[in-house]
């Protein structure tokens, strides 16, 4: 769907089904790492207490979290924002060049409508998933395979497991410092202004360079 005018000089930046995919995975995530936290944090596990309980959401949350994005993949605006993210051009290069040299000039960090740290973030999270979702099953399900698999599954689950906290904990905090960003995965639309700001390159076909 492309950016449209909307009240007070906002234009549209997220469907409806493409905010709810996003709500969604994003509460069965926290889920996941909230019960792993319980499980590996021994004052935790004190604290909240009734494992077989905590370990049951665990299992559950972390099986179902590809469910909201399969479902939402009948949704046009989705699909093609997931096209959006799996393509990097060489704006993208020259905003991660950016990036490393620490340069914070908005001319120097050209992005569509999404940036290559976001289109990085998503490809990273979809391949954890999916390793995750596999140990998982080699631990849930102890007769898939011999034992020396199932003990470098766990080894190989636990420490992404951190990775993935520390990884969103960053995607969070980012999001906290961007009040505009959230308001348009909120609501679906965000500032022309921020718009042009942060995503210069944000085009639709048929849309005029520079928007109306």
């Amino acid at each position: 769907m492309p950016p449209r005018p909307e009240a007070s000089g906002r234009v549209h930046r997220f469907s409806r089904p493409v905010r709810w995919v996003h709500r969604t995975t994003a509460a069965l995530m926290l889920t996941c790492v909230a019960t792993a936290a319980c499980l590996y944090v021994p004052q935790l596990a004190e604290l909240v207490g009734r494992r077989h309980l905590v370990v049951t959401v665990h299992e559950w949350s972390g099986l179902i979290i590809p469910v909201p994005l399969l479902a939402g993949l009948l949704s046009r605006s989705l699909r093609a924002d997931l096209g959006r993210l799996n393509r990097f051009g060489p704006h993208d290069r020259q905003w991660l060049r950016a990036v490393r040299r620490r340069d914070h000039r908005p001319a120097s960090r050209p992005a569509g409508k999404f940036n290559a740290g976001q289109k990085l973030y998503a490809a990273w999270i979809a391949g954890a998933v999916l390793v995750m979702a596999g140990t998982g099953l080699l631990m849930w399900f102890t007769g898939l395979a011999p034992l020396m698999w199932r003990t470098g599954a766990t080894f190989v689950h636990d420490w992404l497991a951190l990775a993935i906290g520390v990884v969103l904990g960053g995607h969070i905090a980012m999001a906290l410092a961007d009040p505009e960003a959230r308001r348009g995965m909120r609501t679906g639309s965000v500032e022309r202004r921020w718009a042009r700001r942060e995503h210069p390159l944000w085009r639709e076909p048929g849309e005029r360079p520079g928007g109306p």
